[in-house]
């Protein structure tokens, strides 16, 4: 149940902030998958 919380929170960013270039939306995927990892261990 976390982990679907913390992804509905990451898209919902992503949503609200958006990304102008697929650079900057590897980015964020990445960053939101090291939070992950670190709520995780």
């Amino acid at each position: 149940m976390k982990l679907f919380i913390l992804l509905s929170a990451f898209l919902m960013t992503l949503c609200l902030t958006g990304c102008n270039t697929l650079q900057g939306f590897g980015k964020d995927i990445q960053r939101g998958g090291e939070a992950i990892e670190r709520t995780a261990q």
